[in-house]
C-alpha cells in the first residue's frame, strides 16, 4: 500500500462513514499513524441519499472528498481499496491493493441492505444505501414516466407509474413524502399529455404503525401527513415476493408496480475474518463491549452501525444511525489514546440526542429527550440539523439554495437521466 514505516503506533481504520471519519477527526493531530481504507473516496451523508433519487439534490452536493477531510493533518493516510480479509492472527488487513499491518484496527464498514434471505426481492427491487443505487433509483423513476407515455396498454401504464416502498422508517416515510410531492406539483407540468393522478404511491409495513422507533404522537402525526399527500398505507402487511412486476404479500393484497423500493430494514456490513459466529450477533453486527471493543480482542474495535453493543436502554444495541456511530467514533479516539499510554478506558455512555423524520413541504416530526413537536417548526428544526451535520461549507450552502429554490418554485430541477438504468427482471 505504500504506507509509510513509522515509530508511531498505527491504527486501520476500515470504513469513512459518520464512524470511521469521526474516528480519523479525532486521531489526526495525535501522536499516531492513522490509515482509513474505504472502497469509495467521498463520505455520503446518507440521510439525505432520498433527495437524490427524487431529483431535489444532485449527489455531489451530500458527498465530500475523505482525503480533503484530513488533508491538512499530519500522519494521515487514505487509500482506496476493498478490504478482503481481516487476519486477526498476524494483525493485518488483507485488500485488493495489497496487504496492511496494524498496531490497532477499528472496523467502521457500515451497513448494507437486509432482504432478509430472500433473493427474488434483491434481485428485483430497488434499495437506497449507496449513491449509485440513488441515481439508479432516480434515472428508473423517471424512465419509467417516459415508457408510460409510450404505452397504450392502460395496466402496463399504471405499473409504471406505481411505487411500492417496502418499510415504514425514516428512509420509507421521507421517500414516500418526496415523491407525493412530486406527484402533486412537477409531473403534470413536465408530463401533460399523461394522466399522472393515476399515479399510486404505497407504504407496505410489516408492523402496526410506521416510524416505530418514534413516539406514537409522531407516528400518528406522520401517517396523517403521508395520507393528506395522497400515499397509501398498509399495515401489518408483509411482503413475501417481487417478480419485476407484481408484489404478493401475506395477506390476499397484490400490487402492480414496476418501481419496489427496498427500505425495510439494514444488516451490518461484516468482513471475513470476523464474521464468524463467535463474534457476530443479531442484525449481523458484530458484538463489542462498552469500550468498542470485538469479543477476544484488545486491539481490535467495531463502531458505527456494523456494531452491536447492548446497553440497559438498547438490549439489541444501539439505533443504527449517525449520532451513535458519531459518538462512538467521537469516544473511541480519547480511549485509544488512554489504551496506547497505558491509561484505563473509559466506557461509552451514548446520549440520545432524539429522533426525526420529514414528510415533505412544510411537515415534519421531531421527538427530542424532552420535547416533541410536529409540523412547519419541526420542518425547520429538521433542515437546521441536516445542514449542520453535512461536511463542508460548499455542500451546506449547495443544498441550503436548493432547499429554498425548491421551496419557493416548488421544483426539483435535478430529475435528470444522467446515466440510463433499466432494471433486467427475472422471474
Amino acid at each position: 500500500m505504500n504506507i509509510p514505516k513509522t515509530s508511531f503506533p498505527r491504527v486501520v481504520i476500515i470504513g469513512g462513514g459518520f464512524a470511521g471519519v469521526a474516528l480519523a477527526k479525532k486521531l489526526a493531530k495525535q501522536e499516531v499513524q492513522v490509515v482509513l481504507i474505504d472502497k469509495h473516496n467521498y463520505h455520503t451523508f446518507q440521510p439525505l441519499l432520498y433527495q437524490v433519487s427524487t431529483g431535489g439534490l444532485e449527489p455531489d452536493s451530500i458527498a465530500y472528498p475523505i482525503r480533503k477531510v484530513l488533508q491538512n493533518f499530519p500522519n494521515f493516510y487514505f487509500r482506496l481499496a476493498n478490504v478482503d480479509e481481516i487476519d486477526v492472527e498476524n494483525e493485518r488487513v488483507k485488500t485488493n491493493i495489497g496487504d496492511l499491518d496494524f498496531d490497532y484496527l477499528v472496523v467502521a464498514s457500515g451497513s448494507a441492505t437486509n432482504y432478509f434471505g430472500n433473493t427474488e426481492i434483491e434481485k428485483n427491487s430497488m434499495a437506497m444505501k449507496t449513491i449509485p443505487q440513488s441515481l439508479n433509483l432516480r434515472s428508473l423513476i423517471l424512465e419509467n414516466f417516459e415508457d408510460a407515455l409510450l404505452t397504450s396498454d392502460l395496466h402496463e401504464r399504471n405499473a409504471l407509474m406505481n411505487f411500492v416502498i417496502v418499510g415504514g422508517g425514516p428512509t420509507g416515510v421521507e421517500l414516500a413524502g418526496a415523491l407525493a410531492e412530486i406527484k402533486k406539483g412537477i409531473l403534470p407540468k413536465d408530463y401533460p399529455d399523461l394522466d399522472t393522478r393515476m399515479a399510486q404511491i404505497h407504504i407496505i409495513q410489516s408492523g402496526d404503525r410506521i416510524l416505530k422507533g418514534m413516539s406514537d404522537k409522531a407516528s400518528q402525526k406522520a401517517e396523517d401527513f403521508l395520507e393528506k399527500l395522497g400515499v397509501n398505507i398498509w399495515k401489518n402487511v408483509r411482503v413475501k415476493g417481487y417478480d419485476g412486476k407484481t408484489v404478493t404479500t401475506n395477506t390476499d393484497l397484490t400490487f402492480n408496480a414496476e418501481t419496489v423500493v427496498w427500505a425495510a430494514g439494514v444488516k451490518g456490513e461484516t468482513i471475513k475474518g470476523l464474521d464468524a459466529e463467535d463474534f457476530i450477533t443479531r442484525g449481523n453486527r458484530i458484538e463489542v463491549n462498552q469500550f468498542s471493543q470485538v469479543k477476544g480482542f484488545n486491539n481490535i474495535f467495531a463502531v458505527g452501525d456494523v456494531a452491536c453493543m447492548k446497553t440497559e436502554d438498547f438490549p439489541n444495541g444501539l439505533p443504527m444511525m449517525a449520532q451513535p456511530a458519531i459518538q462512538q467514533g467521537e469516544q473511541l479516539g480519547d480511549n485509544l489514546l488512554e489504551l496506547i499510554e497505558e491509561k484505563p478506558m473509559k466506557p461509552f455512555e451514548y446520549k440520545d440526542k432524539g429522533a426525526m423524520a420529514t414528510i415533505g413541504r412544510n411537515k415534519a416530526v421531531v421527538d427530542l429527550k424532552r420535547f416533541k413537536f410536529q409540523g412547519v417548526f419541526a420542518w425547520y428544526v429538521w433542515m437546521f440539523v441536516h445542514l449542520f451535520f453535512l461536511i463542508g461549507f460548499r455542500n451546506r450552502m449547495v443544498v441550503f439554495v436548493n432547499w429554498v429554490y425548491n421551496y419557493i418554485r416548488f421544483d426539483r430541477e435535478a430529475r435528470l437521466i444522467i446515466r440510463p438504468f433499466k432494471k433486467n427482471f427475472k422471474s
